[in-house]
Order: structure tokens, then sequence, then C-alpha cells
């Protein structure tokens, strides 16, 4: 799999807004305007790691915004934007990813479709940036009166996140040090290597003044809208266990169930249905079996994730329903402390749980007793 990092640049003062606070970190629907640039690259599916570049005086206020985010740790930036861009690239040095994305953490409207058209042209090119047209009629001036009209025809607007491959713009930013440049791709640019356009988005606006602010907020005022996601999990059974874990609860049994983690195939495939339903790839990215940390982890962790993402998204979990899928062991006697454990994992009324349990008559792997499946769906109630 190609790693790609986000570098979530935000080491910013701010001093154009006129606010006590820098912009990044005032109020934008509820939560700080950085958090909705993080929620966006920590549940994009491609992102692998997610890393903030921020001023050395904002940690406190960082971790607010940061809060329920699996993250890489932050990193203090520059002088200059330009400076806490190559910091951030040179932090990442003891484990280089393939790719990186460097987005401006005052653009909290990205959309996934933008970050997955500048990944993918990575393929071909060293670096490609999101951009849109120029629509306006452009014009000259000189004393306040006009002097001349400027053909928009090839002209585009910039936006973020730029994307390049790793060892190229660490390159170009070291060589390019002390040389100011507008954005990045300038900085690519002047060392040689050509940069693509991809597809933009208008709504990519990056928060400037206090009217942007201002504009940014009507966003909010639009009504929820309701998305559903689903997921599925098989485990097998194994010996030398006398228990299963079905929805965070310890169930008795003559076998356990084989997986890398705790094997709660309940919990797996709800946290699926979680993450489908914020868009945000599924419990193999986020907690991958091939890493040792999850050998043996208890499931709720994979749940809690995918609950704090719902959250750090802006999103509303309004209910979950869980079928579990077996002969053996009866699910009933233990339905009302499923539903209980799943309220306290996810931080939702009991009224909002379903626990279901059914057979397969006999048929299949489950009806020959070989293990156990779960299905799952969940409602989220967001904002586009």
């Amino acid at each position: 799999m190609v790693s790609c990092v986000a570098l979530i640049v935000a080491a910013g003062r701010g001093h154009r807004f006129g606010a006590e606070l820098p912009k990044q970190y005032l109020e934008l629907g509820g939560r700080m305007v950085l958090s909705h640039s993080l929620a966006a690259f920590a549940t994009h599916p491609e992102i692998t790691g997610v890393r903030a570049v921020i001023h050395q005086d904002d940690r406190l206020l960082y971790d607010l915004a940061a809060r329920g985010l699996r993250l890489l740790d932050p990193v203090p930036g520059g002088a200059a934007r330009q400076d806490s861009v190559r910091l951030g690239l040179e932090s990442l040095q003891d484990n280089p990813p393939d790719y990186v994305l460097i987005h401006d953490g005052a653009r909290p409207f990205i959309e996934a479709g933008v970050i997955s058209r500048a990944i993918a042209a990575l393929k071909d090119h060293a670096g490609a940036i999101p951009a849109i047209p120029v629509a306006d009629t452009l014009k000259r001036a000189e004393a306040g009166m006009i002097s001349g009209t400027q053909d928009r025809a090839n002209l585009w607007r910039a936006q973020t996140p730029q994307a390049f491959r790793y060892k190229d713009i660490l390159a170009a930013h070291r060589a390019m040090a002390g040389k100011e440049l507008t954005d990045d791709a300038a900085v690519l640019e002047a060392h040689g290597l050509p940069v693509a356009l991809t597809e933009g988005c208008v709504n990519n606006v990056k928060i400037t003044t206090k009217r942007d602010l201002e504009l940014a907020a009507k966003a909010f005022e639009r009504p929820l809208m309701a998305r559903t996601g689903n997921g599925f999990d098989v485990h097998r059974f194994k010996e030398g266990s006398d228990h299963v874990w079905l929805n965070g609860v310890k169930v008795p049994h003559s076998h356990g169930l084989e997986g890398h983690s705790d094997a709660d195939v309940a919990l797996h495939a709800l946290t699926d249905a979680l993450l489908g339903a914020i868009g945000a790839g599924d419990i193999g990215h986020h907690f991958p079996p091939s890493d040792p940390q999850w050998k043996g982890a208890a499931s709720d962790k994979f749940l809690a994730h995918a609950a704090s993402l719902t959250a750090a998204k802006g999103g509303r979990i309004v209910n979950v329903d869980v079928t579990i899928i077996c002969e053996r062991p009866k699910v009933g006697p233990h339905r009302p402390a499923m539903i209980a454990r799943l309220a306290e994992i996810l931080g939702i009324d009991q009224g909002r749980i379903s626990v279901k349990a059914t057979t397969t008559e006999g048929l299949g792997f489950t009806g020959r007793q070989e293990g156990i499946a779960a299905m799952a769906t969940a409602t989220v109630a967001m904002r586009d």
C-alpha cells in the first residue's frame, strides 16, 4: 500500500484576521476551524497519517482541536509558512512516506474527492494541486484606474492540499530555503519539476478575514442529512478457550474465536458500519492486522475510535443495528448486557441500539458451527 501523510500547516498567527486567537482556533459550526481540516484527512481512507505543524505557543489549543482523533504528534513551525512546511517535511524523515499532501489548516471545507484526485495524479506526476479556473474578468490597475484587461483563458486559482512525492518536495524545499515563494507548487517548479492541475472545489475556501468566517458559518445552517453505513465480519472458532466476545460482552462457550484482536465479530461489523457512514474507509485501514500493537486488543477500542471520528466530523449517531449469525452460543440471554455495553462505548441512549441474533437453519459455515458472522447498520446525521 502506498503511504501518504497529510501535513496540516497551522503555525500562523493570523495578524490580518485581527482576533485574539489565531483564526485556525476560532469556532466554526461548534468546532474549531482546524478541527474540520484535521478530521477531513484523519477519516480519508487513502491517508495513512496526519501531522500538524503548529506554533510552539499553541499546543493546548491544538490538543482541543485534535481531540478524538488519532494523529501523529504535532511539530513546531518556523518564522514563515515556507519554513513551517520544510520543518514538517523534515519531521517525517525517520519513516518517510511515498506521498505527502500539504494543506492549509484554515481551509475547513476540503472534500474527500479533492484529496483523492490529488493523490491519484501522483502516479504520473511529481506534484499536483487542486485548482479551479478563474471565472471573473481580471483588470490591471494603476493609481486606482484600469490600465488594461488580463486574458483569463489559462488562469487558475490554486488551492490545497497540494500533493507531492515526498522525496521530491523535501529536496525542493531544502534547495529553495531562504527564497520566498508563494506556495509549495512554486517551490517544486523552481526546483525544475512540473506540477499537474487537478479538479478543485469552489467550497474549498480559505478563512482569511472575519467576513470569510461569517460566510463559512452559514454552511452550518443547512439541515442535517442522514447517512447510512453497513458492516459485515466473520471469525472462525478455535480450540483452547471457554468464551467468545460479542458486542463487548464475554459470552461463555466451548470455543473461542480466532483473530488478530479479541475477534469480537459484532464490534468489528459495527465499526465498519460506522466508518462507512462517514466515508472513513474500513477497520483494516485504521487498525491494520499487520500491526503488532493490535494483537489481542479489545475491540471496543476500534468502535470508540469510529465514534470519535464521527463526532470529529460533526456527525451524530442516530441509531445502530447489529445482527449476530450463529447456531451457538445463544445470544438472547446476553442481549441486555450487549445493548448497555454498546451504549457505553458509543455514548448514546440504549433506545437507539438494536441487537438481534439469527441462525442459518443449519446451512453454511455458521450452520456447521465453524464460526460466527455478524452484520451491522449505522445511521449518522451530519451535514454534507
